[in-house]
């Protein structure tokens, strides 16, 4: 089409540079909102990941040269930047991934930055031990960086989970290859192009868009890369997987979820169904740590149904950079369409539909936020993530019967409970399989708390420092003293 000549072409950032795909082609990037193109956007090949590989490798020595504190003075400078560029790159964010501007502004932007600087603080804390193994020798421990890392990033949140990749990676001292969403790329762009600014040295942070089946697999299977870090769906982890074991890359994932977000009867109704609709509907409920089960107890069964049916119809569908917008568009047609599907297969497994369930106007990928009541456990929109603005309430009987239903999944990611009664939420807290569980809350996530799951919600833990193992080696040395 003739508009796509005039839209702003953007190439892969490989050793410092901007440089075309090898290939030479280009995908047009969407505005999920409006259907119309925004960008140009490379389609890198596998050997743009050869060079980018050997950039990376290339790196290595050098920024590991810098001392530790120089380092940690670099990403600041880039957090402080990151600070500086907000207001663009919420933008970039709201166009790109259709996410509301004042939802950016009020989370990503702020946890992009303070996972920055709280990762540039930890670039001269990493330290090693001294281990009195026997008197006539000197034993201590290091840790060296990883080397090489790949890190795949996901389109829901393109600019917060891929500076939780990328800010504890540089501080422990690797290098890397950033892959973002083929269909949410620019605010890793940016990024890019930021690092440089505050004085990350060329090849240490590249950026290769393009498609996962290409790029994501060429780096997967690459033997100059020693880990991976993914964040995305259980079918492309388990893949992910199988590819690393060519040359044993360490692996974190952080795949999937189906929270349940437990409601006793003796809950602050109010606080329990307000975060329950923002724990499901927020992001038009593509988080993966959304609380898309809401068990309830039954005293209050219909109560609540009503209430969170309420506050569904209440939220304002819209243009996402309009900031009274509370919920902008699913990602793509492809999503949509999966969400609407899911919506007629919990009708049809008997669910009752309360509310929405339908796609919102003819333009952009809106879907209602929709309810479902009278889920049973075993239907499909109880066990699989429909990764959209849907909510299946559930009935329970007890404390016994909240946590089988809210175990009775493949998934652990997160979990929450609300209650009155301290000694049952700590109960149920401590029955829960879940590597998070939220008490009389739900969503909050905070850079210095572990992240992450287990089953089909990956394993390996993001944040604190946990994340200082993750991307750094032990070394043992030992010098004899006789």
């Amino acid at each position: 089409m003739n508009v796509s000549r005039e839209l702003m072409r953007h190439d892969l950032l490989i050793g410092g540079e901007t440089v075309p795909p090898g290939g030479g082609k280009y995908s047009t990037d969407l505005d999920p909102a409006t259907e119309e193109p925004i960008a140009l956007v490379a389609e890198g090949t596998a050997a743009d990941v050869e060079r980018a590989v050997q950039a990376a490798r290339a790196a290595l020595k050098p920024w590991n040269a810098l001392r530790a504190a120089e380092r940690g003075r670099i990403l600041m400078r880039f957090s402080d930047l990151l600070r500086e560029h907000q207001d663009a790159i919420a933008e970039l964010e709201c166009r790109d991934a259709g996410k509301p501007i004042a939802g950016v502004m009020r989370q990503d932007i702020p946890a992009a930055i303070d996972t920055l600087a709280y990762y540039a603080g930890w670039c001269d804390k990493i330290n090693g031990q001294v281990v009195p193994a026997r008197p006539d020798a000197l034993t201590y421990t290091l840790r060296e960086p990883v080397g090489v890392v790949a890190a795949i990033v996901p389109w829901n949140f393109p600019l917060m989970i891929g500076m939780w990749k990328i800010a504890p990676a540089l501080a422990c001292g690797c290098t890397l290859i950033v892959k973002p969403a083929e269909i949410t790329p620019l605010s890793a762009l940016k990024i890019g192009a930021l690092a440089l600014e505050a004085g990350v040295p060329p090849g240490v942070l590249n950026i290769v868009t393009g498609k996962g089946s290409v790029i994501g697999d060429a780096l997967v299977k690459h033997p100059g890369i020693d880990k991976v870090t993914f964040t995305g769906s259980p079918s492309v982890g388990r893949g992910i997987l199988q590819g690393a074991a060519g040359n044993f890359k360490r692996v974190t994932l952080e795949l999937g979820g189906k929270s349940a977000n437990v409601i006793f009867a003796d809950a602050n109704l109010d606080n329990a169904v307000r975060a329950a609709a923002s724990g499901v509907f927020f992001n038009a409920g593509q988080v993966c740590s959304a609380g898309s089960r809401v068990l309830v107890q039954r005293a209050v069964y219909d109560e609540v149904v009503e209430r969170l049916a309420a506050r569904a119809r209440s939220i304002r569908l819209g243009d996402p950079a309009q900031r009274d917008t509370h919920m902008g568009p699913v990602i793509s047609a492809r999503q949509m369409q999966s969400i609407l599907d899911y919506v007629d297969i919990g009708v049809r497994e008997g669910a009752s539909l309360v509310t929405g369930g339908k796609r919102s106007g003819a333009r952009g990928y809106f879907v209602e936020p929709t309810v479902f009541a009278n889920v049973a456990h075993e239907m499909r929109i109880s066990q699989e993530e429909i990764f959209g603005p849907v909510a299946s309430v559930i009935p329970f009987d007890d404390e016994q019967d909240a946590v089988r239903i809210a175990n009775g999944t493949l998934y652990s990611l997160a979990a929450g409970v609300w209650s009155a009664d301290i000694g049952r939420v700590h109960r149920v807290a401590a029955g829960l399989k879940a590597g998070t569980v939220w008490i009389n809350t739900y969503g909050h996530t905070d850079v210095r708390l572990p992240w992450g799951g287990s089953g089909d919600s990956g394993f390996g833990r993001e944040h604190g420092d946990v994340a200082i193992e993750n991307f750094t080696e032990p070394k043992t040395v030992w010098l004899s003293l006789a």
